[in-house]
């Protein structure tokens, strides 16, 4: 149980850390660049659901947590996130790369071109039923987002919004971001990737060291920045808005969700739901895809692999799972991850049945 609690401690820090650093280089790109990217993108559903799609598709949850994180900020719209979702296999990427690399770039292009697809179509429904972009979630859509960003920016124009200091937030929050850098460089979050040992099959992943590099580049980037933001940049936007509404609510939930699943791991051993009924493991794969984890979708990676299942029920794991890319998701905006996994589940057991069918 010990050693429950401190690797899902460990993997809740990585995952926070790396959702709040990204959400405060949105906020600082938005503002040293008035929105003009992100008006670009906003104009155009296509645009916004490439965007993700090619998000969701790099392996690991990279991709995942900016595209969640530019959903937050409703910079992109529920399409876009769907897309995001659909084409994004977390952590298992890696080992499919590594156990079938020619099945993997198939499926990683197959599960690209649903999620523009689907993410294009749910934003044409969504125009067409007359719903304003993001209407299936709480919040403001992108456009207001951008327009009140850009007053904040003006209204930051003058010499006091101007004035940096050395206050106590610019510290903090430097001191912070440069240790969290330390951290990633150094492996101490490091997270297992690996299925839980019990009564199951155990694979170990590829290394994500080159992974944790490349943040702690973002990190120290992130940390150049803060020294050079205006002081109340870092204080309103960064401190009191991200710190201290996002980084709890987060947290909690990172924190809670990764420990239930934890410890029902320690006494259910998914591994005897496995059936030699194609149409059976295609419905069990995309039941255990709406778990916000990377882990459990090893076992039908795995069986693919060994020739125990076919196809069909690997690309119904892949489209209905999203690893923890929709952890932050679940945080921020429960009623979009409902739509969204929902979603997700149609596609995927159309998807799954539909090849089945034909193969």
């Amino acid at each position: 149980m010990l050693h429950i609690l401190i690797d899902t401690f460990r993997d809740s820090i990585l995952i926070t850390g790396i959702v709040i650093i990204m959400m405060m280089m949105i906020e600082s790109f938005n503002l040293e660049k008035h929105s003009g990217f992100f008006e670009k993108t906003g104009g155009s559903s296509l645009k916004q659901v490439l965007l993700a799609a090619i998000l969701g598709s790099i392996p690991g949850c990279i991709g995942g947590f900016a595209a969640v994180s530019l959903y937050s900020k409703r910079l992109i719209g529920f399409g876009a996130l769907t897309a995001m979702m659909i084409a994004s296999c977390g952590d298992e990427a890696f080992v499919m790369l590594a156990m079938m690399p020619d099945r993997a770039l198939l499926i990683f292009a197959i599960l690209f071109l649903l999620a523009v697809f689907c993410g294009t179509g749910v934003d044409f429904y969504i125009k067409q039923r007359g719903l304003r972009k993001g209407a299936v979630m709480e919040g403001r859509d992108s456009s207001l987002v951008l327009r009140m960003t850009g007053k904040e920016a003006d209204r930051m124009t003058g010499e006091e919004d101007r004035r940096r200091s050395l206050t106590l937030y610019r510290v903090v929050l430097t001191a912070a971001t440069v240790f969290f850098a330390v951290a990633l460089a150094c492996g101490w979050l490091d997270h297992s990737h690996a299925a839980p040992e019990k009564g199951r099959m155990h694979i170990d992943l590829l290394s994500e060291w080159w992974m944790n590099m490349i943040f702690a580049i973002l990190c120290i980037a992130m940390a150049v920045i803060l020294c050079f933001r205006p002081d109340r940049f870092i204080k309103e936007t960064l401190w009191h808005h991200i710190l201290s509404r996002h980084l709890p609510v987060i947290f909690a939930w990172t924190f809670g969700v990764l420990l239930l699943i934890g410890i029902l791991s320690e006494y259910i051993d998914i591994s005897r739901w496995v059936s030699s009924n194609p149409a059976i493991m295609i419905l069990l794969a995309v039941a255990i895809g709406i778990i916000p984890e990377s882990g459990p979708h090893l076992i039908f990676v795995s069986l693919y692999a060994g020739g125990l299942v076919p196809f069909p029920v690997l690309l119904a794991s892949c489209i209905s799972q999203d690893g923890h890319s929709a952890l932050p998701l679940l945080a921020e905006d429960k009623k979009s991850f409902a739509y969204t996994k929902l979603f997700k589940c149609v596609i995927a057991l159309a998807a799954g049945y539909g090849t089945l069918l034909l193969l």
